[in-house]
């Protein structure tokens, strides 16, 4: 019988809300789901709402009677708060976190590097934004639980999976005991640990490296800004590293690398932990300064990912497909891009929109995602934790060189986490202009932002489905196209017309927006009438075209949904 905590958190800043168990006998016999969600971190609930934006319920699963301890995921990207306002909470999370764009290098007490995130007018939001977890799955959860079509199951852990024809059978402990929950789609999000995986017998590829971080969310007033700071080698702890971040809420992030051998255990003993910060304080000028401990942990980089994110009728996201080392702020920030991208994969299947294949493209996408993110976060993790003589021999050469010798000093940038483009995607258009565009995003791109107005963006206006962007100087969009785009709504896709224009409004399009100053046209890089973008549900760019005719505008669309 499983029996979760139902003892409130500690917490300095945090009030933990404890909620009730969801017990079989206190409601009807199950019927065959949908879609079943195990796990309720950042791919979890993302996904959940993603597929509830397209009509399609599910049931999330999370064996844990409230959020999770402690910061954990810290930092998010421009473009996970892009995802989280379609999810509908990147509001609540700006008004949470501390945004900020420079990241600090210190060897030897000097500053040898100084990374500048790129900002400007045209984007909503910052580079990187910290807002501790509990507070990022509070505000999921809540927009979880207002929806209908999201069914949430507190305390229910998943014991037991077995792939049927067609549909996979878990069986769920509870308070109460166990019941069996079938369902046609089993997401597993369930983490670096995941139950599922380890109960299919799937194995991950890559590299564990030996490196391993005490992190220390301690309670203190400093007077420093809210940027990451990172200081290499120092007098306390020789040939190791050491990251602090400022949390809201008074509260800091250490973060400090054990030496070779040391035993976690011992490393998270009391006395360890304060003679370790108080050292930290001391070198950055602040000893005997009075702090609060809040939350503490140790953990090791890895560079894992599963091959194939799809299993049968199970399909993963998160860190239960891959695991990638924090530097960088990847482990969440791909979590949000998995669940975005798996959302849509897996309702279109649903809904009958798109053949299983659109599922394979879901994981090739994802998994070339992960590789390349672990080809950049392997080597920051080289640099931060060298995971051999050879490596740390190199290391220590640009540390030495870098205080005099301004061309090593970009070695120490940290390869911030960015969306993956989708550049070779079988969902990409092969007849458009893509290769005739000067500038603009490309195939696969993430879309650009661009500021309207006061408080007012592109992407604001964008979200649940295809878009088209359809520049025109005209005040109509043209009928062959619209016959296009009713003929592919008549099969129940969602596919919403922007109308690009200058002033007038455009007849056919679902909005349209004024670019009398011609921003968006800049940003997208089209100079004449007729040009237009086609974005997936997920927002990246699939086809672009110079000047676009109906033709051309149906193979893409047959291209993005395959059958």
């Amino acid at each position: 019988m499983h029996t979760p905590s139902t003892e409130p958190r500690f917490s300095l800043y945090y009030d933990y809300k404890i909620y009730q168990p969801w017990l079989a006998s206190q409601h009807p016999e199950q019927e065959r789901k949908q879609a079943v969600i195990v796990g309720a971190g950042p791919s979890g609930m993302v996904t959940a709402l993603e597929l509830a934006r397209y009509g399609v319920s599910c049931v999330v699963l999370t064996a844990e009677q409230q959020v999770s301890h402690g910061s954990r995921a810290l930092a998010f990207t421009r473009r996970s708060m892009e995802i989280l306002q379609q999810a509908g909470v990147a509001g609540r999370m700006t008004q949470a976190g501390l945004p900020w764009r420079f990241g600090n290098s210190y060897y030897r007490g000097q500053r040898v590097f100084r990374m500048e995130a790129p900002y400007d007018a045209n984007d909503r939001f910052y580079p990187l934004i910290n807002v501790q977890q509990q507070y990022m799955e509070e505000f999921l959860h809540d927009a979880c639980q207002a929806n209908p079509l999201i069914e949430f199951r507190w305390g229910n852990k998943v014991v037991q999976v077995e792939q049927k024809d067609g549909y996979v059978e878990m069986e769920v402990d509870t308070p109460e005991g166990t019941y069996l929950l079938e369902t046609q789609w089993l997401v597993a999000a369930d983490g670096g640990r995941s139950t599922i995986r380890s109960a299919l017998g799937l194995k991950m590829e890559g590299t564990s490296y030996e490196g391993r971080f005490v992190i220390a969310d301690i309670k203190i007033d400093l007077p420093l800004p809210t940027e990451r700071l990172a200081f290499f080698a120092p007098e306390w702890n020789p040939g190791n590293t050491i990251l602090m971040h400022r949390e809201p809420h008074g509260i800091w992030r250490i973060d400090y690398q054990l030496p070779e051998g040391e035993d976690p255990e011992e490393a998270l003993r009391p006395e360890s932990i304060k003679a370790r910060i108080d050292a930290q304080l001391a070198m950055i000028g602040h000893a005997g300064k009075t702090w609060e401990m809040d939350w503490s942990s140790v953990y090791s980089a890895r560079t894992l990912t599963l091959p194939d994110y799809v299993c049968g009728n199970v399909l993963f996201a998160g860190d239960a497909a891959h695991l990638l080392p924090i530097f960088g702020v990847r482990g969440a920030n791909t979590g949000f891009q998995d669940g975005q991208s798996l959302g849509w994969h897996l309702a279109f299947v649903i809904k009958g929109l798109a053949s299983r294949r659109l599922l394979d493209n879901y994981s090739t996408e994802r998994v070339t995602a992960a590789r390349e993110i672990i080809d950049e976060a392997g080597k920051s993790t080289r640099f931060m934790t060298p995971p051999s003589r050879g490596f740390r021999l190199l290391r220590d050469a640009v540390l030495s060189l870098s205080l005099t010798q301004e061309f090593v000093r970009p070695l120490y940038h940290w390869r911030t986490s960015r969306p993956h483009e989708y550049t070779h995607s079988t969902l990409n258009s092969q007849g458009d202009d893509n290769a005739l565009f000067q500038t603009g995003p490309a195939h696969g791109a993430p879309p650009q932002n661009v500021l309207l107005g006061d408080d007012n963006y592109l992407l604001d206006h964008l979200g649940g489905g295809f878009e088209l962007l359809y520049f025109t100087q005209n005040e109509t969009v043209p009928e062959d196209l619209m016959a296009v785009v009713q003929e592919v709504r008549a099969r129940g896709v969602p596919l919403n017309v922007v109308g690009i224009g200058t002033g007038q409004v455009i007849a056919g399009a679902d909005h349209t927006l004024d670019d009398t100053a011609g921003a968006i046209r800049t940003c997208y890089g089209v100079n004449a009438s007729g040009a237009a973008y086609l974005l997936r549900p997920d927002q990246h760019i699939c086809a672009r075209w110079i000047n676009l005719d109906a033709m051309r505008l149906q193979a893409a669309l047959n291209a993005a949904l395959p059958q």
